[in-house]
């Protein structure tokens, strides 16, 4: 999830809401609060974005113009997990990309999809000002994906906090990107993306911002668990780390 704006320390927590409503638990919010204690430096380390040459080349990779990502940095996309994804797109040329949390990777995967094979995108988001406004961003470069306001439901078994209503999403995906929900509602809260899982190709690939992030950490740990036919590395290019999964069978 990402404006165009700058932005504070912190994501934004408030959540759009399934019928069934959800409350933190005290338990949970105690849990959480310790655990942004613990991974501080790490988010300290994602404030800058990476550095300004970095994005500049990015863009001129492109053919963007160099005020097309005015702000990074804090809890966005860094140039980093952009460069990543802009080289799996250029490398597989895949026809499904289904990302997780809107913004700055909206614009760099519709541009790269529209440069490298012309697939699509499909997008989540909690907050329906954001999917708008991103939305808008991208038809202000001739671009184009869909843009869709999820919201947050109970997540699934065995992972805790919420979980995007995914209805309507292609049951082949090519490339997944997460960025989302934040690590505020809870820091395991990116793990139930596995319920996506299945749905990759052989050959797809899975990458998970903030990677070097504690709670990623333990979230990756359970992924390898529980998918044998998946691998994942850590890739270090960047402020945040991104997790790299490829589905091998």
């Amino acid at each position: 999830m990402t404006t165009r704006h700058a932005t504070g320390f912190l994501p934004r927590n408030d959540v759009r809401l399934g019928p069934d409503g959800w409350r933190q638990t005290l338990r949970d919010r105690a849990f959480t609060i310790a655990w942004g204690a613990i991974q501080w430096p790490w988010l300290a380390r994602s404030l800058s974005g990476g550095r300004p040459s970095d994005k500049r080349a990015l863009l001129d990779r492109l053919s963007l113009p160099h005020d097309a990502l005015p702000n990074l940095g804090s809890w966005k996309a860094d140039t980093g997990l952009l460069r990543l994804i802009v080289h799996e797109i250029e490398a597989r040329r895949p026809q499904v990309v289904v990302e997780l949390g809107a913004g700055a990777s909206s614009l760099i995967v519709a541009r790269a999809l529209q440069l490298h094979g012309g697939g699509r995108l499909h997008s989540l988001d909690q907050h329906a000002d954001f999917v708008a406004g991103t939305h808008e961003w991208l038809n202000e470069h001739g671009l184009d994906a869909d843009m869709r306001a999820a919201p947050l439901i109970p997540a699934p078994e065995g992972w805790p906090g919420l979980w995007y209503d995914i209805a309507g999403l292609p049951d082949r995906i090519d490339l997944l990107v997460i960025d989302g929900p934040p690590w505020t509602i809870h820091p395991f809260v990116r793990g139930a993306a596995e319920v996506l899982f299945e749905r990759l190709s052989v050959g797809g690939t899975i990458m998970l911002d903030d990677g070097a992030r504690p709670g990623e950490r333990v979230v990756a740990s359970r992924w390898r668990r529980n998918w044998p036919n998946f691998s994942f590395e850590l890739a270090t290019d960047g402020t945040k780390g991104t997790l790299i999964g490829r589905r091998l069978r």
